[in-house]
């Protein structure tokens, strides 16, 4: 994999991002009642120095005062029958909402920009036109402890880099490893790949840069683009995660054979976070054993979902909206 180097940065303002041409950039963001998030997010996105207008907020019925915060911010706000999202469609039919757009960020409502050039750093990674995908860094909440703050210092550490086809030779299935908490997306690289799978009830971010990788483009992490996101998952959410992760990669085979199985990353991470634990969290340690087993019959159930009723995958999955009955 190659670092960024200094001497390829253009300045973002001479490249895409202009005072007198914003329509250029979109900054998506799906809602569902994040009032909570408020009044961290609105003051954090107001520092960005981007146009209020260019942020698109599609919202699925929330039921506190998330539409009018973002509509008093200066946000569009679009309305959606929360029955209707999914994280793949929904996110398309934004950019097409969109036309005009060149860049189109994807944030979530939990994701706190940090600094006043958060987003600016991550569209910055265009400058480079064979750069198809760039996602950002994500810092641990203040109050995680060490397995939730592991997950994000593994997952994103503070240095930058570009990843091509080729690094599948010694990355694997972490070569397409990105997140939609904070990524962006080159219009014509996406469109190229066929835009965000309708389907897509998960990961639909690393469909979208497995495609555009074998396409050609390059996916660029940011780790100077920064915001605050994780979560502090209990067991059982685990091994929902888990069990999605699972039926994500048995619907997805091609994902596996063309970049590699997932079980010895998967070895690694948990040789990681039990070596962080053992310096910086040790009481932590019987819980991220048994978190393991979890995870792995969580993975293993959902690669094999093709056996289960929706009714069950109702109960195992972190989507439970997406295995309703049709009607």
């Amino acid at each position: 994999m190659r670092a960024i180097g200094h001497a390829c940065h253009i300045e973002v303002t001479d490249l895409l991002y202009r005072p007198d041409d914003q329509t250029r950039l979109s900054i998506v963001i799906p809602t569902l009642n994040a009032g909570r998030y408020l009044s961290t997010l609105l003051p954090a996105l107001e520092r960005q120095n981007i146009a209020p207008e260019r942020y698109l907020v599609i919202d699925s019925q929330s039921q506190d005062e998330t539409r009018n915060a973002f509509r008093d911010f200066g946000a569009t706000v679009v309305e959606i029958d929360r029955r209707t999202f999914n994280h793949g469609g929904t996110r398309q039919r934004a950019v097409e909402m969109r036309p005009e757009a060149e860049i189109i960020v994807m944030m979530t409502q939990d994701a706190i920009p940090q600094g006043g050039d958060a987003i600016l750093r991550l569209v910055d990674a265009f400058a480079d036109p064979g750069t198809g995908m760039a996602y950002g860094r994500q810092l641990p909440r203040t109050v995680a402890r060490g397995i939730e703050r592991h997950a994000r210092l593994i997952n994103y550490p503070a240095h930058s880099e570009v990843r091509e086809l080729k690094d599948r030779d010694r990355s694997g299935v972490k070569t397409v490893f990105c997140s939609d908490s904070f990524a962006a997306y080159r219009r014509s690289a996406l469109d190229q790949a066929g835009g965000f799978p309708e389907d897509a009830f998960f990961a639909e971010d690393q469909l979208v840069a497995a495609r555009m990788l074998i396409d050609g483009w390059r996916i660029a992490y940011r780790g100077d683009a920064e915001v605050v996101h994780s979560h502090g998952y209990t067991m059982m959410e685990e091994f929902r995660r888990y069990f999605d992760v699972g039926v994500f990669h048995g619907r997805n085979r091609w994902l596996i054979e063309t970049f590699g199985a997932a079980e010895g990353e998967g070895l690694r991470f948990v040789k990681s976070e039990l070596a962080y634990l053992a310096r910086h969290d040790p009481t932590q340690l019987p819980s991220a054993i048994i978190r393991t087993f979890a995870k792995y019959a969580g993975y293993k159930m959902g690669s094999r979902e093709a056996l289960l009723s929706n009714r069950w995958k109702r109960r195992l999955s972190m989507q439970p909206f997406y295995w309703q009955d049709p009607k």
